[in-house]
């Protein structure tokens, strides 16, 4: 039987006792359904990970013994940041998923002039959390120790302005440049997904203004969600991990 892995947001040290979070130890007590004596993994997105021993669970609290520290890292050498026009319901939840799995270390969801989502600011804040979640359950199961960073949701343009990575690329359908045509190395990469109405020629512009290469990921119109995770697979086989 597989170790279930369990993300916990606190300090954690060999040889200690803590309980699991109020979510943790749902999963663990409801879901999973383990009982006192089986064994866990935890891991807190500071290094490693922690083997531990289910030690108490009753109708609130799940208790567990940590045992010895492993500094395993399965992350990427390259340091992918997916900005994300943001697409409906399971279409998104999916991309971000999937980009966790693929080794995605930053993720900007970000509001253009094709999205079909409408979000006020308590929307905005009930997406993070749930957005979160689904980056920390794809971390537990694919096993990363490190939880990417999620930025608040926000204008296309307000990232442009504050964008630092070192090679940026919009993925645009109107291009003829692929991504083997692109020359050295690189250890930084900011890929700009569009929503399921891909991108205005204006928002293309400014994106260019801002030093964004437009790519094609072939002769074929990707969905969105389709279309992130290929640019985010062919970056890991050119410059990344899964070479």
């Amino acid at each position: 039987m597989r170790i279930p892995r369990i993300y916990l947001e606190q300090a954690l040290a060999e040889n200690t006792n803590c309980l699991l979070s109020d979510d943790a130890a749902h999963h663990v007590s409801r879901v999973l359904r383990m009982k006192s004596g089986q064994s866990i993994s935890l891991f807190n997105s500071r290094g490693g990970y922690f083997d531990a021993i289910i030690t108490r669970i009753d109708k609130r609290n799940v208790e567990v013994a940590t045992g010895d520290h492993h500094p395993d890292e399965c992350e990427s050498p390259l340091a992918i940041t997916l900005v994300q026009g943001i697409s409906r319901g399971e279409r998104m939840d999916y991309t971000l998923q999937k980009a966790v799995e693929l080794g995605v270390q930053h993720i900007i969801p970000v509001l253009c002039e094709y999205t079909n989502v409408k979000l006020d600011d308590e929307k905005k804040q009930k997406r993070h959390e749930h957005w979160r979640k689904i980056i920390i359950n794809a971390c537990e199961q694919c096993g990363r120790n490190r939880i990417p960073s999620l930025a608040l949701t926000q204008e296309l343009d307000g990232w442009l302005d504050i964008d630092t990575n070192e090679l940026k690329l919009i993925l645009h359908p109107g291009t003829s440049v692929q991504l083997c045509q692109l020359e050295n190395k690189h250890s930084k990469v900011a890929l700009l997904a569009g929503p399921e109405g891909g991108f205005s020629d204006i928002e293309v512009a400014h994106a260019m203004k801002h030093g964004y290469q437009p790519i094609t990921l072939g002769p074929r119109i990707l969905r969105t969600e389709t279309a992130a995770l290929a640019a985010i697979t062919a970056c890991q086989v050119l410059w990344g991990d899964l070479k």
